[in-house]
């Protein structure tokens, strides 16, 4: 049995890395920021290698220097202001279909560096918060080096690996980063209010990344018999099985546990995932794959958007060309939940921004990206109401979406609607 190397510091482990490797970081509550602070303080010998993850925490000082290359498979805060550089790329992905990238050697990965759990007596240790793609990066990847860290939860479902497929560790415990819960503002909480009047005794619930969907979960606490068939979640989950709302029992597979592929939040949903038989981590292609999500009834996939507009084509990613945030599991999950049977695929947005942009617009910015296609939408919610756009004709999806716009944005979409489809809007 092979026994891995184990260095005394960060940049011990990261000098085992060569230039022009293409190097897959931990990401997420995962993320081994002092790892990924090492690759960038030995950025002049790594010279041409590429990092390339989805959003993680901490500083990203790898991304600002320029001997290095990031690519990033979801853009997170951290990353949002150096995507203009010369030597940051995006890869809009469906997050269903990443492992396949690493696994295909589409993007073939030289060293998978991850943060996991000290080994239990079997000699496993654990990916914790985060599977998602990362198991598919260690089973691709040539070298293998990990952050051993105490304070790492051990998940159940797919998240262990053997100590012995370690080339290199480093032994260093200190605090998961987690993220504090965002309080929602006003029109965000109205918006979850409406939301959550989709949402049914026994529905399977799947959340994706912002304020308005944990928003959602606050306003749930009285449902019985929900499931939980999602990408990731955050406390307020915990919130709702505490609340006796979430137990499982009607789901049509895994009945009476919460499938994920990573969690994010505070100490709290870390704790709660630790040693809990009753929430499988397992990996994003099974998780977000269309076909495995419909094969429960009753699935509310729950998202966001920066923009829509009038035909019902929906931006997620980008603002303009500015790439925010990624692709994810947002058309995985609305084509998945379509696809269930009583299911209900929902994009809940503000009518307007923080700064006062419209959200449902007569066209999309130049240059911004379409994630979820028009012929995909279902239902369309905002502070003024729903929108059921599933069946509609283009004008009659831009009818409905403007009687949910924010009111001083109405006339203006009217008039384009008219002179755009030559399409009257009804009184």
């Amino acid at each position: 049995m092979k026994i891995p190397s184990v260095c005394s510091s960060a940049a011990e482990l990261i000098s085992k890395v060569r230039p022009g490797d293409r190097i897959f970081l931990h990401g997420a509550a995962a993320t081994p920021v002092e790892l990924a602070d090492a690759i960038a303080n030995d950025a002049s010998r790594l010279k041409n290698a590429e990092v390339i993850h989805l959003h993680t925490h901490g500083p990203a000082a790898y991304a600002n220097r320029l001997e290095l290359r990031t690519m990033s498979l979801f853009v997170g805060p951290n990353l949002r202001h150096q995507m203009n550089g010369k030597n940051v790329d995006y890869i809009p992905c469906c997050l269903s279909e990443i492992p396949t990238i690493f696994r295909r050697r589409i993007r073939p990965l030289d060293v998978a560096i991850v943060q996991v759990s000290p080994p239990d007596r079997n000699g496993f240790c654990s990916l914790g918060t985060s599977i998602d793609i990362a198991k598919s990066a260690v089973d691709s990847a040539t070298l293998i080096l990990a952050h051993i860290n105490s304070n790492m939860p051990r998940t159940m479902g797919d998240s262990l690996i053997p100590y012995s497929e370690f080339d290199a560790v480093w032994e260093h415990s200190r605090p998961l980063i987690g993220t504090i819960p965002r309080v929602p503002s006003l029109e965000e909480a109205r918006v979850a209010e409406v939301v959550a009047q989709l949402v049914d005794n026994g529905a399977c619930l799947q959340l994706g990344i912002g304020g308005i969907p944990d928003s959602v979960l606050t306003f749930l606490k009285t449902r019985r018999n929900l499931g939980v068939h999602t990408e990731m979640f955050s406390d307020g989950m915990v919130d709702l099985f505490e609340a006796g709302a979430i137990d499982n029992s009607q789901k049509s597979f895994y009945k009476g546990k919460i499938v994920t592929s990573f969690v994010n939040g505070t100490q709290r949903v870390f704790d709660f995932v630790h040693d809990n038989p009753g929430v499988l981590f397992i990996e994003s292609d099974y998780v977000n794959r269309a076909e495995v999500i419909a094969r429960n009834k009753n699935v509310v996939g729950i998202n966001s958007a920066i923009e829509i507009d009038l035909t019902g084509q929906v931006v997620s990613d980008s603002i303009g060309t500015d790439i925010v945030s990624g692709v994810g599991g947002q058309m995985d999950f609305m084509r998945g939940a379509a696809m269930s049977e009583g299911g209900k695929a929902i994009l809940a947005i503000t009518s307007r921004t923080s700064r006062g942009q419209p959200r449902i617009v007569e066209k999309i910015r130049d240059g911004a990206g379409v994630v979820t296609p028009r012929a995909h939408v279902h239902y369309i919610v905002t502070e003024y109401g729903i929108a059921d756009l599933y069946g509609k004709s283009l004008g009659e999806r831009a009818d409905a979406l403007i009687r949910i716009a924010h009111p001083d944005d109405r006339e203006r979409l009217k008039s384009a609607l008219e002179s755009r489809y030559n399409f009257t809007p009804r009184n």
